[in-house]
């Protein structure tokens, strides 16, 4: 297999630069270990930044964030929902910090309105009484999974070849170029080389592990933030804590549910990214004191992502002190003329990171070719639109009904046709549909009930519909089952422990999965 560029890593960048290098018309191929968004890019909050949040600790950042959120706005605006933002600072938090915060906003061009304690709970009648000051700005929430399936679609349609479930080995180098991937098929066992002319290195938390099988080293620290997701939207509009970053300090609401978070944790490794259950504790402990209907709100689930942050190595007095700008190598500087890796960055820069790696491709490429994301709309795309939180109960029941389909997720009312949309899209990614993938590109699993009930119903569709053979859905419901228990575990208390009792008892007592777990 031969393309122009290669890219490594699924992620919303990595789609970014697939969907910015088809657009100049460059041949352009993307492989991804595991799915899409299945990093950081699908675990976070999905808080597109107005940039406010860095205007102290890295201005920089700040201005990246407050040109691209304006971007985002004008060239995916059926990925973002317009909440507004809030700066609230409570009793016991630091005034001088709260009072600088206009004038800092205003040096990096980022609007800033100030409101009376009284008028910011009007407007959020949840914050607590203790406030001290308020002020809004342009923050907004943004879907990240519609965001990269939906640049995806756009890259695949003018040409770019894509492969899910393709892990790198390792890269065949003469002199100073690498000249084809070695990529390996986990699901079928096949392997194969890709030639390339120029590989870019996208990986996300995992791009140390890429650079280092082409003997590059590559310095990175891992920061592991986990959040929590509420049974039901608390606000209106994204609520930050007025303070220097810290933990816990962002509630965003997306669709029917709120998004809690986050914590910093440094990890050694990647084996290993859940919550935990001190993670937890702390975060809704400092939450509370912010929004105090935290302390009696339900949780479905909890989650964590791992951000990758250039730099760092040692004894840093705090991961959160180190920048969130992204990283652009060009290791031409460690003997490989035609490898790139781009990484760090933010959900809202993804743009800008891969505009700025497509400019370096081209520049190896012998190439002038300019860059037109910031100006030609993402298209939506007509299977993305089952990702959409609370987007069901609006039309799709009755749709369901009119046309007697079987409703498979009652939660969060997806119908078999959905599902099957959902598989195609799969196929054409190279893909092979399975429970993960449909609940990346969906909202299977992602209610109240966890998988409960749906994990078994889109199974059985699936083998109705004869994609599932043997004893293939055994398998994906016990891998399914055991992600949606990671992020329960930490949780297990009042309504949500009952819940998972219940799951407990219907998979493991009525359908033996613990035995075949075992097995």
């Amino acid at each position: 297999m031969e393309t122009c560029v290669l890219i490594i890593g699924g992620g919303v960048t990595g789609v970014g630069l697939a969907r910015d290098l088809s657009l100049r018309g460059i041949d352009c191929t993307l492989v991804e270990a595991r799915d899409i968004n299945a990093g950081a890019s699908g675990a976070n909050h999905g808080l597109l930044h107005s940039g406010a949040r860095y205007v102290r600790s890295d201005p920089e950042s700040a201005v990246e964030c407050r040109e691209e959120n304006r971007i985002l706005r004008r060239i995916a605006p059926h990925c973002i929902e317009e909440t507004g933002g809030l700066f609230v600072a409570v009793a016991g938090d630091d005034e001088r910090y709260a009072a600088d915060f206009p004038q800092l906003c205003r040096r990096a061009g980022i609007d800033c309105r100030e409101l009376a304690p009284g008028q910011a709970r009007e407007l959020e009648p949840l914050l607590a009484d203790r406030l001290i000051a308020a002020y809004a700005v342009d923050d907004a929430a943004i879907d990240p999974f519609r965001l990269a399936l939906d640049n995806l679609g756009e890259a695949m349609d003018r040409g770019c070849r894509v492969l899910l479930a393709a892990r790198v080995e390792g890269f065949e180098i003469e002199g100073r170029r690498i000249r084809s991937v070695r990529i390996l098929e986990p699901t079928t066992g096949e392997r194969r080389r890709i030639a390339a002319q120029v590989v870019v290195n996208a990986a996300g938390a995992w791009a140390k592990e890429v650079a280092a099988l082409a003997g590059v080293p590559l310095s990175m620290t891992w920061s592991k933030g986990s959040l929590l997701i509420t049974d039901r939207r608390l606000t209106q509009r994204v609520i930050n804590r007025l303070r220097p970053a810290s933990d816990a300090d962002i509630l965003v609401p997306g669709g029917t549910v709120s998004i809690l978070g986050t914590s910093s944790v440094r990890l050694d490794s990647l084996d290993q990214i859940t919550p935990s259950l001190a993670e937890i504790d702390g975060i809704l402990e400092a939450a509370c004191d912010m929004v105090p209907a935290l302390a009696s709100t339900r949780f479905i689930r909890a989650y964590a992502g791992v951000r990758p942050l250039v730099g760092g190595g040692g004894e840093a007095p705090g991961d959160r002190l180190l920048r969130r700008g992204f990283a652009l190598f060009d290791h031409a500087a460690q003997g490989l003329d035609n490898f790139l890796t781009i990484t760090g960055g933010k959900l809202t820069t993804y743009r800008r990171m891969a505009e700025k790696a497509a400019d370096l491709a081209c520049r190896k490429l012998g190439l002038d070719v300019p860059c037109r994301t910031a100006d030609v709309p993402i298209a939506p795309r007509a299977a993305s639109r089952w990702v959409e939180a609370g987007a069901g109960p609006r039309g799709w029941l009755e749709a369901c009904r009119e046309a007697q389909e079987r409703l498979l997720c009652e939660c969060e009312m997806i119908h078999a046709s959905a599902v099957d949309e959902v598989c195609e899209a799969i196929r054409r990614q190279g893909g092979r549909p399975s429970l993960y993938g449909i609940g990346r590109r969906s909202r299977v699993g992602k209610g109240i009930c966890q998988g409960a009930f749906c994990g078994l119903r889109v199974n059985a569709h699936l083998y109705d519909r004869g994609i599932l053979q043997g004893r293939q859905g055994i398998a994906d419901l016990l891998t399914f089952l055991g992600a949606r228990w990671r992020g329960m575990r930490p949780i297990l208390w009042g309504t949500a422990l009952a819940q998972e009792e219940l799951q407990e008892a219907l998979h493991c007592g009525l359908f033996s999965l613990d035995l075949e777990n075992r097995r």
